[in-house]
């Protein structure tokens, strides 16, 4: 597979920051999930991460109140 940019897999207003963070859990899931089933992992862990956002298996969900403050 292509290297997938951010901007691919982005849609609306979705962040930058909210796609590394999901990359980054959906990578350790996948090294986790690999070490408990005793796999060896041919491609890095953030790669296959990023292949199954930009394919639609994973999508990000944002938080609506994000930023507001507490009165």
């Amino acid at each position: 597979m292509h290297r997938p940019s951010a901007s691919d897999i982005l849609q609306g207003n979705q962040s930058y920051y909210s796609l590394v963070i999901g990359v980054a859990k959906r990578a350790r899931a996948i090294a986790e999930e690999a070490e408990e089933n005793g796999e060896i992992l041919i491609e890095k862990p953030v790669q296959l991460a990023v292949e199954q956002f930009a394919r639609g298996d994973y999508k990000l969900v944002e938080r609506e109140d994000i930023g507001k403050t507490l009165e």
